[in-house]
């Protein structure tokens, strides 16, 4: 199960993901093809969603929110995620990929 997308940087690394704004909880919903399904509780407004994400990565990769940034597809369900100071190897392990 290794289809995640993940792109290494001199940073960190950058994934794609699909959310799901409104679900019933924020969970790691799985892989969707090469993107990182995940399921958030919050709207899909003021950036709430993106918020939600942001706080579930970083508890599953174990980094602080800051190191978690949208980096693309602010507003569209399919946005790119950078997280800083993780390889693509951690990053696997973390979400059991």
């Amino acid at each position: 199960m290794s289809g995640l997308a993940i792109i290494e940087t001199p940073d960190g690394v950058q994934l794609p993901v699909k959310v799901v704004p409104g679900a019933s909880r924020d969970r790691i919903a799985g892989l969707l093809g090469d993107a990182l399904k995940i399921a958030v509780a919050a709207p899909p407004e003021k950036g709430k969603a993106n918020q939600a994400v942001i706080q579930l990565l970083a508890k599953a990769v174990g980094v602080k929110r800051q190191a978690v940034e949208v980096v693309a597809g602010h507003t569209q369900p399919r946005k790119t995620i950078a997280i800083a100071g993780v390889t693509a190897t951690q990053l696997r392990a973390a979400l059991s990929l």
